[in-house]
């Protein structure tokens, strides 16, 4: 039983007005000032379990919870870096660095890694979890309403269910175990387990399980339901998934064919327009000069650097939308590519 059940216990169980001490009584006051201070406590108990408090106080815990709040230290993080090595190099080498010069692009490209990595880290991790609470429901539910159909009771049920292996829902079926076993009703221990799980597929299913349950529905068949409900939409979002491997594949690909091509072009046909140009400046004719001109293969090759690594963020961000139809699910790719380009063009091209 959580604290609020708690709580609300001993509102059910305080005195009731005929039974109160009279306000004029001596520890009419003391009592006042318990209740008081009882009621601030479980005030701030709330206040730290929501909100930018709790994750003032569990960081780590609701990062991992809810990937989106670790954007409250990446983003500031990559700002300070990208901000201090600005202000660092135009210190040490001037304003004119930032043109002649790879270090800004340097910089930008950590600072924007350091703020979609853990991200795309905490939403890889996350999307594991959902994949396999939402590959083990439809079983959980289907073996619940088996042993329920053998003559066991529900809680028995839930017992022996639990003993079971589930992957990531293991653990949520035994704190199901654990409360019914307390005496908490059916209906609300399937609902706190949706809340807890806190998929949309398990929410979904819950909901459905919890209405059917409480109009008086043969809970057998309506776990049965329910199983057969979230076995197909979990069918639906892999096939998808596979549908749209393809597309993530082509995408991948044109990336590096673009690296491939950039590389041969500047190793190849710029390298040879910046040595005739070159050459055409020491032989000292103006109308060849002219016609050359001058090929700055450094600010071509940023140029191409550049474009390299806005391809590789916004393919990435694609690829996710098209295999796992979110953007953040993108982040990994994006990163990926990103570092690939950067390392292409600092340390090959």
């Amino acid at each position: 039983m959580g604290f609020k059940d708690l709580f609300n216990d001993f509102l059910n169980r305080r005195p009731s007005d005929q039974e109160r001490i009279p306000e004029d009584t001596p520890d009419a006051d003391r009592f006042v000032e318990q209740d008081q201070e009882i009621f601030g406590r479980i005030e701030n108990w709330q206040k730290y379990q929501e909100g930018f408090y709790r994750f003032l106080k569990h960081p780590f815990r609701v990062m991992m919870e809810e990937p989106y709040t670790v954007l409250f230290v990446s983003v500031p993080v990559a700002l300070l870096l990208f901000i201090g090595g600005f202000v660092s190099m135009v210190t040490s080498y001037g304003i004119g660095a930032l043109f002649t010069t790879t270090m800004i692009d340097d910089v930008f490209v950590f600072a924007l890694l350091i703020a979609i990595v853990p991200l795309g880290l905490l939403d890889f991790k996350e999307a594991w979890r959902v994949s396999s609470v939402e590959a083990s429901l439809p079983n959980f539910f289907r073996d619940v309403a088996g042993m329920n159909d053998s003559g066991m009771t529900l809680p028995h049920a839930i017992h022996i269910v639990s003993e079971g292996e589930y992957g990531a829902l293991t653990p949520h079926i035994r704190k199901l175990d654990t409360e019914m076993s307390w005496g908490v009703p059916f209906v609300e221990a399937i609902r706190r387990f949706g809340k807890t799980v806190n998929t949309p597929l398990a929410e979904r299913s819950v909901d459905l399980i919890a209405h059917a349950s409480s109009a008086g529905g043969d809970v057998s068949e309506v776990l049965r339901a329910a199983a057969h409900d979230a076995y197909e939409f979990f069918n639906l979002k892999t096939e998808r998934k596979n549908g749209m491997m393809i597309y993530m594949i082509i995408i991948l690909m044109s990336f590096f064919v673009f690296l491939f091509v950039i590389g041969v072009l500047s190793g190849t046909f710029l390298t040879t327009m910046a040595e005739a140009g070159e050459a055409v400046s020491a032989s000292g004719s103006s109308s060849a000069q002219s016609f050359m001109g001058n090929v700055d293969l450094f600010l071509y090759n940023r140029i191409f650097c550049h474009s390299a690594l806005i391809q590789g963020f916004f393919s990435g961000l694609a690829a996710g939308i098209m295999g796992e139809g979110r953007v953040v699910g993108g982040l990994k790719y994006s990163a990926l590519m990103v570092m690939i380009a950067w390392i292409a063009f600092r340390f090959i091209i």
